[in-house]
């Protein structure tokens, strides 16, 4: 699933995974029909299915062309023609797209939907496009559109494509009405469009290509990210660049992503163009189902969903205790909040908890969160936890949604001093906001969704000239006022504890709660030092200060990431003992995350059949 909204078009051309396989990829359409039609061995059955936005009208005209000029005859169905009836399925949906404009003003929220794309099929026609075919004397039969793939079409099929679209692509495909919802016949408003693909066609989709990854049954794979730049490999070898990719420390590559609050830091470290936007606000460093994933073979670059990744190799990606504890989930997000040098703080927030997040949103669990500050300007804190009367302060809150008035925010809300390597760890249930002037590491849980419960937005517009929405009264259901600023000290903003000190490298934890089941460390390596460490699972490591370092594997060195300032990599269950090793002519900082031993995991039941 994805909730982007506003991802930025800009691609980050240097987040490259090199690898030594080498796999074949055709590209353009004309060149991978050509391929596909020199692969057939008599009359064949072609099922052609694929992510949303994926574009399945340019290869069907394209296999119509050529079977013309190859003598083929060739019929295809769209599965549209089987869909259930708008009506039907919005009935069908309607539980999971609740209007509900109290508690959630611009319809942002929804329950995550549990069944998969056969609910939307019409039995009586998916069984008369199945006598069809069966009948048909066409050379070559082709079934396309979301479902294509189901086992009754399966059993009839000679070939299997799946067409695969990231995150990011699908979402400016859908800002710019390239597609609409399945099932329907004209197209929502861009955000309602947007929320039925979170909970219901996303959810579909992911389902669908699970199923394919995990049985091998995907014979060509296409990467449709780029209009008229396909690229094709088979399934194959799909399975062989990820299967090597797995094996190596990896970087997925960035979504830039504009917001009201936007800064200056990132643009400037990573070159961006000024023409991009004003006002980069996020950046989804490595948002699992967010981000993709760019591989180099045969020198071609390959950019895959990163959940494709994990769909296929999650196993191996992250271990075996951990993949199931998390039913195949990868379990820690990561993305940068840029308020340096911006005009204001990010908004006066906070989570829920698991059981509110489980009866609302039918979703995984509680939505923690952390803040590690990296850079600051002058003036820079973070908000976290009460300073003031809680109540009080939501009092003033639903007075300042209604007349816009301003509030005094900071007799109420508790704040720390921004300082370059302070963690601050964010269970549920706790007020913050990241403050104005400050680069921010901002890593979290599993939770999939956005479930951010605006308090106070200083009376702030969005673009488009909109009062930016809050939701006070989800927000006062799961407020943990009891948490003041004797707590946070005490429990969520501790003094780093030192922990390992030699002549190379210091260690300190920096990020520990009870409450969450991930821990931060701060690994300080001296010029040229080496770091090196066992581990179980995986590991995720962010340069968050200095130039550069290789991390790598120390059985097998060549299997190395050479990371940069900002850049965040993994490190995959598979390398046992690894090391990083500082390359550059200064020290280096690392923030190092993992899964604490013995932490609680899932407390839906259903996540842990």
């Amino acid at each position: 699933m994805s909730f982007m909204f506003k991802p930025l078009t800009y691609d980050d051309t240097k987040a490259i995974n090199h690898l030594e396989c080498s796999v074949d990829v055709v590209e353009k359409y004309s060149s991978i029909v050509s391929k596909i039609l020199n692969d057939m061995n008599g009359s064949m059955v072609i099922l052609i299915d694929g992510y949303i936005s994926a574009p399945f009208k340019e290869i069907i005209n394209e296999l119509e062309i050529q079977s013309r000029a190859y003598g083929i005859s060739f019929n295809s169905f769209n599965m549209e023609m089987l869909y259930r009836s708008e009506e039907e399925i919005n009935e069908l949906t309607k539980d999971n797209l609740p209007l509900n404009y109290e508690d959630d003003p611009v319809l942002l929220f929804g329950k995550v939907y549990e069944g998969d794309i056969r609910d939307f099929l019409d039995n009586q026609k998916l069984q008369a496009v199945l006598s069809t075919i069966k009948e048909s004397d066409s050379q070559l039969i082709v079934l396309y559109g979301h479902g294509s793939t189901i086992i009754e079409f399966r059993q009839i099929a000679d070939k299997i494509i799946y067409i695969d679209v990231t995150p990011k692509t699908t979402a400016v495909r859908a800002r710019e009405k390239r597609f609409i919802n399945i099932g329907d016949k004209q197209a929502r408003s861009f955000n309602l469009l947007m929320r039925r693909n979170y909970y219901v066609d996303f959810e579909i989709a992911l389902k669908t290509r699970k199923e394919l990854l995990k049985n091998n049954l995907i014979d060509y794979y296409i990467l449709s990210n780029y209009d008229k730049e396909p690229q094709m490999i088979t399934g194959k070898a799909l399975s062989i660049v990820l299967k090597e990719l797995v094996q190596y420390p990896f970087r997925a590559k960035p979504v830039y992503l504009e917001g009201i609050w936007g800064g200056e830091y990132i643009r400037k470290i990573r070159d961006i163009p000024k023409d991009i936007s004003n006002n980069i606000a996020w950046i989804f460093e490595f948002i699992p189902m967010e981000v993709s994933i760019v591989v180099e073979t045969n020198h071609k670059y390959l950019d895959i969903p990163f959940y494709t990744f994990v769909q296929n190799n999650g196993l191996e990606m992250m271990g075996e205790k951990i993949y199931h504890d998390f039913d195949g989930y990868f379990p820690i997000r990561f993305n940068y909040d840029d308020t340096w040098h911006s005009d204001g703080n990010m908004s006066i927030q906070v989570h829920p908890d698991e059981d509110f997040i489980i009866e609302n949103y039918n979703e995984f669990g509680r939505q923690d969160e952390a803040y590690y500050v990296i850079a600051t300007g002058h003036g820079a804190r973070t908000y976290a936890g009460w300073k003031g009367d809680g109540r009080e302060f939501i009092k003033l809150a639903k007075q300042a949604e209604k007349e816009k008035s301003e509030i005094d925010y900071q007799e109420y809300v508790n704040s720390v001093p921004s300082i370059p390597g302070k963690q601050i760890m964010i269970p549920a249930g706790t007020i913050h906001a990241s403050g104005q002037n400050q680069f921010i590491l901002e890593l979290g849980s599993l939770t999939l969704g956005s479930y951010t419960y605006k308090m106070y937005d200083y009376n702030r517009k969005d673009k488009d000239g909109n009062l930016r929405p809050i939701h006070l009264k989800n927000a006062e259901k799961v407020l943990r006022f009891d948490r003041d600023s004797e707590w946070v000290n005490e429990n969520i903003a501790i003094e780093p504890k030192l922990i390992d000190d030699n002549e190379e490298y210091k260690e300190f934890v920096v990020g520990y709660t009870e409450l969450m089941y991930f821990q931060t460390n701060r690994v300080e390596i001296k010029t040229k030092g080496k770091y090196s460490q066992k581990k179980d699972g995986f590991l995720v490591l962010t340069l968050v200060d200095g130039e550069s370092a290789d991390v790598y594997s120390k059985n097998d060195p060549d299997k190395v990431y050479h990371m940069n300032y900002l850049d965040i990599v993994t490190v995959p269950s598979t390398i046992d003992e690894y090391v990083i090793q500082a390359t550059g002519y200064q020290p280096i900082v690392v923030h190092k995350t993992f899964i604490r031993e013995g932490a609680k995991r899932f407390k839906n039941p259903k996540y842990l059949k």
